[in-house]
């Protein structure tokens, strides 16, 4: 059977991720489009239609947030794989948030560096998921086993229209939020005698890091193109899109290390 020629256009590399429903061979067409891209073998950024959803598995079942069954803080097996599932889920969806940025914005005038930081950053969630699917295999579970909620894409679908906003809402609100809370469930793994799930999580974060500071750098690099003041407009950003308040406490430390100050989010939105 004759396979069809992998994309050579990285826009279409990009759509291809998003189509892709299975999450391990998600991640796997995540990694092997950022090879294809470092290695010169897809040549030009193009252009494409981006699905309004990515395409998912059949499973997990998809609930609102609230209708999420609370875990236990009790030391069990059961506990670790609901905080591993939870965890995997948001790595998927930011698999496919790294690929929707490039596709749904291609055909934009941007730097390469742009696209080679997006690039990255899906590798990155991609390798992060598959160490979370490795992690629940150990523990005899899977991605799918339990519910998910079906609220983090809400942030893509807000910012759609505009690339300002959603650099604004997904590096410098979500992703700025794993910084905050990933140390505990770093710590908390440790509780558990589970060292090889924290030494995941210490990858995580260390990446996440990196990946706030490539969201805080393309949104400041926008905001001199449109003669803006990055941090007012990153507030009346939040306000108009982000629904919640941001809840301290911040790891101040860490999002110092991405370049993304307390001016941003020390003083309430307003």
């Amino acid at each position: 059977m004759n396979l069809p020629a992998p994309p050579t256009v990285l826009a279409e590399a990009a759509a291809a991720v998003l189509g892709t429903a299975g999450a391990c061979a998600k991640a796997a067409a995540s990694r092997a489009a950022a090879a294809r891209w470092r290695a010169g073998e897809i040549a030009s950024v193009g252009a494409t239609e981006t699905p309004e959803r990515p395409s998912r598995p059949p499973r997990p079942d998809l609930r609102p947030p609230r209708e999420m069954p609370k875990r236990r803080a009790a030391a069990t097996r059961e506990t670790r794989v609901a905080l591993l599932h939870a965890i995997a889920h948001i790595e998927l969806n930011a698999v496919d948030l790294a690929w929707d940025i490039v596709a749904r914005f291609a055909a934009q005038e941007l730097p390469r560096g742009f696209f080679d930081d997006w690039v990255r950053v899906g590798d990155d969630e991609a390798k992060h998921f598959l160490l979370l699917a490795d992690r629940l295999g150990a523990l005899g579970a899977a991605y799918g086993d339990l519910p998910a909620h079906d609220g983090l894409w809400q942030a893509a679908h807000e910012t759609r229209h505009d690339l300002l906003a959603r650099l604004a809402i997904v590096p410098l609100v979500l992703e700025a939020r794993g910084l905050d809370v990933t140390p505990a469930m770093i710590a908390r793994f440790e509780r558990l005698g589970d060292a090889g799930s924290a030494r995941v999580l210490r990858i995580i974060y260390r990446d996440e890091i990196g990946h706030v500071a490539v969201g805080r750098r393309w949104f400041e690099w926008l905001c001199a193109q449109r003669g803006l003041a990055p941090v007012e407009t990153w507030k009346a950003l939040v306000k108009q899109h982000f629904k919640g308040a941001l809840k301290p406490p911040f790891n101040d430390e860490a999002r110092a290390a991405a370049g993304f100050s307390n001016a941003y989010y020390g003083a309430p939105n307003a």
